[in-house]
């Protein structure tokens, strides 16, 4: 089984990632969170832990790690520090620890932030954060949802590479499903992805997506 660094794991999408992971045949989840108080509940779960703080240095948070999901975000209020130069240090320890893959949750509208008047500041460090990833010589996903919401998943989406030119809403329970399907060695590879909640079972809407 591969481990699975999980960026974000006390997040509402990243403890649905690391669930996921946990009920994998493929993949062990480390839960990465940043306060000592969010520890005990994974460890009730038996899942590996690990402290880390996106701010500050990530060398120790990558050690025996095969793949990494960034579910991490700041919530608006230090979208700078966190989503764009915590992301840029998560991915630069990652590749100088050899990681197989990495694994982007960024967002729709990251390709064109100025569209964005309250959120352009987030939708802006989304889109360094991204770029970085793409110049890191790292094998890499980067999955762009729509508006989340907190409905059941219903494991169907609609995808696109690069854009999909319409706006909509997805449940994190899709996006943690796709998250965790991209991680597959026979998912795409080096590609962005826009997503929002569609008809087409998760899986299949990857191979529809590259042909």
């Amino acid at each position: 089984m591969e481990n699975v660094l999980v960026a974000g794991a006390n997040g509402t999408t990243g403890k649905q990632v690391v669930n996921l992971l946990k009920n994998s045949q493929y993949f062990n989840p480390i839960a990465m969170v940043r306060k000592e108080s969010q520890l005990e509940q994974f460890k009730n779960e038996n899942i590996d832990t690990v402290l880390g703080d996106l701010t500050k240095d990530l060398t120790h948070v990558v050690k025996n790690v095969d793949k990494v999901v960034f579910a991490a975000g700041s919530g608006g209020k230090n979208v700078f520090e966190v989503d764009q130069e915590g992301a840029k240090r998560l991915i630069d320890v990652s590749k100088m620890a050899n990681v197989n893959k990495f694994v982007m949750l960024s967002s729709m509208g990251a390709n064109t932030p100025a569209k964005f008047e309250d959120l352009k500041d987030y939708m802006k460090a989304k889109q360094n954060a991204d770029k970085h990833l793409r110049e890191s010589d790292l094998k890499y996903a980067i999955i762009r949802p729509g508006t989340l919401k907190n409905e059941e998943g219903k494991g169907k989406i609609e995808i696109a590479e690069n854009e999909l030119n319409k706006q909509g809403e997805i449940s994190r329970a899709d996006v943690a499903q796709t998250l965790v399907r991209a991680l597959h060695d026979d998912a795409p590879k080096n590609k962005t992805f826009e997503i929002l909640e569609g008809e087409t079972l998760i899986g299949k809407a990857f191979e529809v997506a590259m042909n």
